[in-house]
């Protein structure tokens, strides 16, 4: 208890950070998407609504794994931004090696089985990406 102060500072800057980072990870994973996220689930589109969720739960499990094994704040913002980007470019990838169907055209529509598919491999990459950054 005698260190009770640093330690609440602690969490307290550590929950700025991450959701810093969440934000700003999730601003730039939706700068890749070719719609708005947030029109199509106001609209009602669950696919959409999957798919965002799915990107935070991936930018979480990465910054979550980060945080655990950083010792210091700048390391898990260095090694946070590293994950994120490298979670981007498996998208990006992933996008590109589907020839028959574009991911973001066939979210819009509301295909769930591309969100299912594509919630698969951002949570898998994730787990493992956060694993690597360990």
């Amino acid at each position: 208890m005698e260190n009770f102060g640093v330690d609440l500072l602690n969490v307290a800057i550590g929950i700025v950070l991450i959701l810093v980072i969440l934000f700003v990870g999730y601003t730039l994973f939706s700068k890749v998407t070719r719609f708005d996220d947030g029109k199509e689930i106001r609209g009602g589109n669950e696919a959409a609504g999957v798919y965002m969720g799915s990107k935070l739960l991936g930018l979480c499990i990465i910054v979550a794994m980060v945080s655990f094994s950083s010792h210091s704040w700048v390391d898990m913002l260095v090694w946070s931004v590293v994950g994120i980007a490298v979670l981007i470019l498996v998208y990006l990838i992933f996008d590109f090696i589907t020839p028959k169907f574009k991911v973001c055209e066939e979210i819009e529509k509301g295909n769930m089985a591309v969100a299912q598919l594509l919630r698969s491999i951002i949570i898998g990459v994730s787990l493992v990406i956060g694993t690597f950054l360990l």
